[in-house]
């Protein structure tokens, strides 16, 4: 008996070892994960951005002769915070200019007009100016959450979707090329008028934007009517195009 015992106190102990040995040999190759940690000292954060794109209105009355390429030009200066939990996730606010370009063909654009409607009267049976914009531009403060596959450097996936409310800084008109009801070059005189009379003073929007790296497609709907209660048809504004982010 005294044998097993003795046998029994040297093999416990190298049995012990052995354990230690391979428990620690296991935490070794098995390390408890840690959470990823993402360096964001240089990310870029979408700080700036450029957007081009078509513009159009819903609800326009087939009397009305809109014609040719509109367009919408917005640029914004965005404050980026990402999600401590999650830093693919962010949000997004701050300052920007949006401005839309609606073209019309023949057609007379009554800012001036003393009426309670807003005119938009076809004039191609008389002397006109061929070619009519109205242009509006407003003062916006955009808010967006942000999703990218590559929070580090933003050259990944990204979406983002959002909110944006603005103030009506100016509406006014660009008549060119008089000509007579024939088409006949009368001069070049160009006509600009100016008057916010007619338009909601504020807007409301919703937006959105798909892309990759720096390059992506947006979208906006306006929720507000551009044309106040009962000054004209109920139309409102949406535009379609690239933007261009970064810094």
């Amino acid at each position: 008996m005294s044998l097993y015992q003795n046998t029994m106190k040297k093999i416990i102990p190298v049995c012990l070892m052995l354990i230690g040995s391979l428990t620690s040999m296991a935490q070794d190759t098995n390390p408890k994960k840690e959470k990823e940690r993402v360096d964001l000292s240089n990310r870029p954060n979408d700080h700036f951005m450029l957007q081009f794109g078509y513009a159009n209105w819903t609800g326009l009355p087939d009397t009305i002769n809109k014609q040719g390429f509109s367009k919408s030009l917005n640029v914004y200066f965005m404050f980026d915070f990402p999600f401590k939990t999650n830093p693919k996730l962010s949000i997004a606010i701050g300052p920007g200019i949006s401005t839309d370009h609606i073209v019309f063909s023949k057609t007379h654009i009554g800012l001036k007009e003393t009426t309670t409607l807003l005119p938009f009267t076809n004039v191609s049976d008389t002397n006109h100016y061929k070619k009519n914009k109205l242009a509006t531009a407003y003062l916006e403060a955009p808010i967006e959450f942000r999703y990218t596959t590559n929070p580090a450097n933003g050259t990944g996936f990204k979406w983002a979707v959002g909110l944006k409310v603005g103030t009506l800084l100016s509406a006014h008109t660009r008549n060119t090329k008089y000509e007579n009801k024939n088409g006949t070059s009368i001069s070049n005189a160009t006509m600009k008028e100016s008057s916010k009379r007619f338009f909601n003073k504020s807007r409301i929007s919703v937006t959105g934007r798909v892309g990759l790296g720096h390059i992506s497609l947006f979208g906006s709907y306006s929720l507000t009517p551009l044309i106040r209660d009962g000054a004209g048809p109920i139309v409102k504004p949406y535009t379609i195009g690239l933007c261009l982010s970064g810094l």
